[in-house]
């Protein structure tokens, strides 16, 4: 490890650090373009003239629960530029210090080792989001603050990263299923979060537009497969029967991602109870995200982020565990490369939909494999003062 640590040691942060400050230097010169913030600000101009939020015959355009609305109109206010910069800033901000709060938990020597390097073979997967000022970066953040949170039981941490969780992207319900089941003492929590985000609009917009936005919004979420003739193109597990011209039936989709929750489900509980745990949670949100992306019906490209870092973390703790050498090079090299498929526009034509859900599925098998098989051997850890 001693070339990677003299080069990594501090270089993969700051080129993340840079990086998103390269981007803050895009967004307040040209907020708009490459950006998916008008979104969020036609669904809050759309909540102040009680106008309606959702496109339900599409699904397609604000896809947020009417909280976010709310939530987002005092940034709606600051103008695009003071909003852009505000609202990047803080899923970027959300989601490094999660990572930071996760390396330290991890603990073992050379910790600012394993966040820099892993930070940096994360960055060309999660740069596009960065860039867009995707809610995913936030989504992500929000559900690993749970997932510490929620295994270290406390409660008003996980209603909080709960609450935002769940207003950045309703799919953060699956990370809330999860985190219920592994520590079942908050369900109350989790469930009140739920409420309180539901409740929220009541109290600025007459009762009737709420229902009928509410009405709308539950209809888009059981609409969301994915129509093969809409403008929609999906990156999930079924990209890649999607590029050989072959077309999953709903059904069968659906059977697939049901049996995938469900195997999800054991092997967090298993992590739960074999692995360390602060290593421990790693391993749970990695496999938590993987199933987020891959088997989401409702994932493109920019969703992958949302698994990146941790993956980085994660074959930086295999980095730094011996007997490990194969694997690990070619882990960090194929996390790596597949965010550079999307740099050229010939090369995103060959590569996409179909091979980030590939390459992410290899990635992910390979490690939630590599945790199982440590059991309930001692993972590298800091002890009971990683606490964060």
């Amino acid at each position: 490890m001693t070339i990677s640590k003299t080069v990594f040691d501090r270089l993969g942060f700051w080129l993340w650090v840079g990086s998103f400050l390269v981007v803050l230097g895009l967004v307040l010169w040209s907020p708009n373009p490459r950006s998916v913030v008008p979104i969020y600000r036609h669904g809050s101009e759309a909540f102040l003239s009680r106008q309606p939020l959702y496109q339900v015959e599409v699904a397609m355009g604000y896809l947020y629960a009417p909280a976010f609305a709310v939530l987002y109109v005092p940034l709606l206010k600051l103008g695009p530029s003071i909003s852009n910069f505000l609202w990047h800033a803080l899923g970027f901000g959300v989601l490094t210090f999660a990572a930071m709060r996760q390396a330290r938990k991890v603990g073992g020597p050379e910790q600012t080792w394993l966040l820099s390097f892993g930070l940096f073979l994360a960055l060309p997967v999660s740069l596009a989001a960065l860039r867009n000022g995707q809610a995913t970066i936030l989504l992500a953040g929000a559900c690993w603050f749970l997932t510490m949170s929620a295994l270290e039981g406390r409660r008003a941490e996980s209603f909080f990263w709960a609450s935002l969780a769940i207003i950045a992207k309703p799919t953060a319900i699956i990370m809330l299923l999860l985190a219920g089941a592994l520590r079942p003492r908050l369900i109350p929590v989790l469930a009140l979060a739920v409420l309180v985000v539901l409740a929220i609009p009541y109290g600025v917009a007459p009762t009737g537009y709420i229902n009928a936005q509410y009405q709308d919004f539950f209809r888009m979420l059981t609409s969301m497969a994915v129509d093969p003739t809409g403008p929609f193109v999906a990156a999930d597990f079924t990209a890649p029967f999607a590029r050989l011209g072959i077309t999953l039936p709903e059904f069968d989709a659906t059977i697939v991602r049901v049996v995938a929750g469900l195997l999800t489900l054991w092997v967090v509980l298993q992590f739960d109870r074999r692995l360390d745990p602060n290593a421990g949670g790693l391993a749970i949100f990695l496999t938590a995200a993987f199933y987020m992306c891959v088997f989401n019906p409702r994932v493109e490209q920019n969703t992958y982020a949302m698994v990146a870092v941790p993956a980085g973390l994660c074959i930086a703790l295999l980095w730094r565990e011996k007997g490990a050498g194969a694997t690990r090079w070619l882990l960090a090299a194929l996390l790596f490369v597949t965010g550079l498929t999307s740099v050229d526009g010939r090369l995103h034509d060959l590569f996409h939909p179909w091979f980030w859900p590939i390459g992410i599925s290899i990635i992910a098998c390979v490690l939630i494999w590599w945790f199982w098989t440590r059991g309930r051997q001692k993972m590298p850890a800091g002890g009971a003062a990683a606490h964060g």
